[in-house]
């Protein structure tokens, strides 16, 4: 009889933990090998991606641009976990001081009180977020929504250019409503370097998570993205703190 109530908890305990949904949301990007790349081989693979904490009606395709809508706030996330790679993307906010980024070596696990989670955010924030936003009477710096690069949620990291914790980009390459803008992201052992339409401008190291997963963020404001592509590059020195429990 004890034998069956320890069973019983187990399950009832198995039960109450979160679930995380493995069920294919949508393909969209592509990724390939650095390697293969070199010696010729151009074979590319469909990105896949799993939603976490969003719905099904959140995000659609448009041709070749994906559209998040911006609500329920959540992510979906990367099918395959990432470690050294380049990321290239390009982007568009469709509304006035729209919210949105890409987390990178992240955990795809929301913390209750802002249903994000925890990673290096690579922040996509329209221009007029400043305007929309003053504190205290005063507008924040430009350089505040133009590719910030920070760790959220329990995720460490030193930044290049210091805005208190977080790394502001040095200069304003960032367009505006409608306009697209491309993203360069070089995430190499725990340094991350972030070129804006095309110029470096920003960088992390040194971060407290090193491989993980990429998460689409949709945060209140519809966004596009267009022409995602990784590419993986070698494997470099890891240790097992700096890994994301894997989904």
């Amino acid at each position: 009889m004890k034998s069956l109530k320890s069973v019983l908890i187990v399950l009832n305990l198995a039960l109450c933990l979160p679930v995380f949904s493995q069920k294919i949301l949508f393909e969209f990007g592509e990724r390939k090998n650095f390697g293969k790349l070199i010696t010729g081989d151009t074979t590319r693979e469909p990105l896949r991606w799993v939603d976490v904490n969003t719905t099904d009606t959140t995000w659609y395709k448009k041709g070749d641009t994906l559209v998040g809508k911006g609500w329920p706030i959540g992510v979906v996330r990367s099918e395959k976990m990432y470690q050294n790679f380049i990321m290239q993307v390009e982007w568009r906010h469709m509304e006035k001081g729209g919210n949105s980024g890409i987390f990178v070596w992240c955990d795809a696990r929301p913390e209750d009180h802002n249903r994000l989670p925890s990673g290096v955010e690579v922040q996509m924030l329209e221009l007029d977020w400043v305007n929309q936003n003053k504190r205290n009477g005063e507008t924040p710096p430009i350089a505040y929504v133009h590719g910030e690069l920070f760790g959220a949620g329990k995720t460490k990291t030193i930044p290049d250019n210091p805005r208190g914790e977080r790394s502001k980009s040095i200069e304003n390459r960032c367009l505006g409503v409608g306009e697209w803008n491309t993203y360069t992201v070089v995430c190499v052992d725990g340094t991350i370097k972030l070129s804006v339409n095309g110029k470096y401008v920003n960088g992390i190291r040194q971060s407290s998570q090193r491989k993980g997963y990429l998460c689409l963020e949709a945060e209140g404001a519809r966004i596009e993205f267009r022409n995602l592509q990784i590419i993986e590059l070698d494997e470099g020195y890891i240790l097992p703190e700096h890994v994301v429990e894997k989904l």
